[in-house]
């Protein structure tokens, strides 16, 4: 079973799709979208600097638009042989959209309304993430409940994002676990946490305009790993998951007990295929960077 799995965020850098809208049919095609959402995302994703793609308002609409393009350029014509599709955390709208619970145009309106929800939040207080590499997870949990931090996303692979007031992650960053390394991440707030409970509120209203339908392609949620069959439950899942932990862990534990065969990470990729590596020993993977990774996405497709 060949799986597609879309990033979250983070995973953008400056002018990561300027080799890809050098095809005409992608740059008017994203041009498009961000017109639909009023955000120029071609620019964005050229020409624009890293501050500016890191603003929470861009960069999540933004990384659901990119693995939306290098899916149109895998996929089509060959969603049958797709075994399953998930994504982490913003990608979930990616994932929702190719599974057809949604339409690209649905998922980038409702994402949009996410990043702009989400931004207001971080900005009600100074809150912040950071990955933690290593260590013991009881010691872990123990030095978090200490410091009234929370882990936001598990990632499996031995990584663990963890998320709070920021005076409390700088704390944990001077005195961390034993055998752990602290990376501070350059996001807006503490996502995934209760600290996020008032954007919920914003894109739950947002989402009741909406009319999901059923998946077409098996689509597991990040909430517990779990296949998720229902289009309106999938949609309430997308709402919730803004203020609750990403388990991704438990999502690669769902795709080695379904037999995942292949994994194939959309555009921006190489942060879950660098866990899968880990987690998913000797599953192959690609991760979708630049155009030049396609005929590997679709050689890995076509031996499915």
């Amino acid at each position: 079973m060949i799986i597609v799995v879309a990033p979250g965020q983070g995973s953008q850098t400056p002018g990561f799709l300027a080799p890809w809208l050098e095809d005409e049919h992608h740059r008017s095609h994203l041009a498009a979208l961000g017109e639909q959402i009023g955000l120029d995302l071609v620019a964005h994703g050229t020409t624009s600097d890293a501050d500016t793609i890191r603003d929470t308002r861009i960069a999540q609409p933004l990384i659901v638009a990119a693995s939306l393009l290098s899916a149109g350029a895998i996929v089509t014509g060959r969603r049958d042989r797709i075994g399953a599709v998930a994504g982490h955390s913003v990608g979930e709208f990616a994932a929702a959209a190719i599974a057809g619970v949604l339409t690209d145009e649905e998922a980038l309106r409702l994402v949009g309304v996410r990043g702009e929800a989400m931004a207001q939040a971080a900005a009600e207080i100074p809150t912040g993430m950071s990955a933690v590499i290593g260590g013991d997870a009881d010691a872990l949990a123990e030095r978090l409940e200490q410091l009234g931090l929370v882990a936001a996303n598990v990632n499996g692979g031995g990584q663990v994002v963890v998320a709070g007031e920021r005076n409390n992650l700088d704390a944990f960053a001077t005195d961390p676990i034993a055998g752990a390394r602290v990376i501070p991440l350059q996001v807006a707030g503490a996502f995934h946490t209760p600290y996020m409970s008032s954007a919920v509120d914003a894109v739950r209203a947002a989402a009741t305009e909406l009319a999901p339908r059923d998946p077409s392609i098996r689509l597991y949620t990040n909430r517990d790993g779990t296949v998720v069959d229902s289009g309106s439950d999938y949609l309430e899942l997308l709402v919730g998951q803004i203020s609750s932990p990403v388990r991704w862990d438990l999502c690669m534990e769902s795709f080695a007990a379904d037999g995942v065969t292949g994994i194939i990470e959309l555009l921006p990729g190489g942060a879950l295929t660098g866990l899968a590596k880990r987690a998913l020993k000797g599953v192959p993977s690609v991760a979708v960077k630049t155009p030049d990774d396609v005929a590997a996405a679709i050689e890995l497709l076509d031996a499915a």
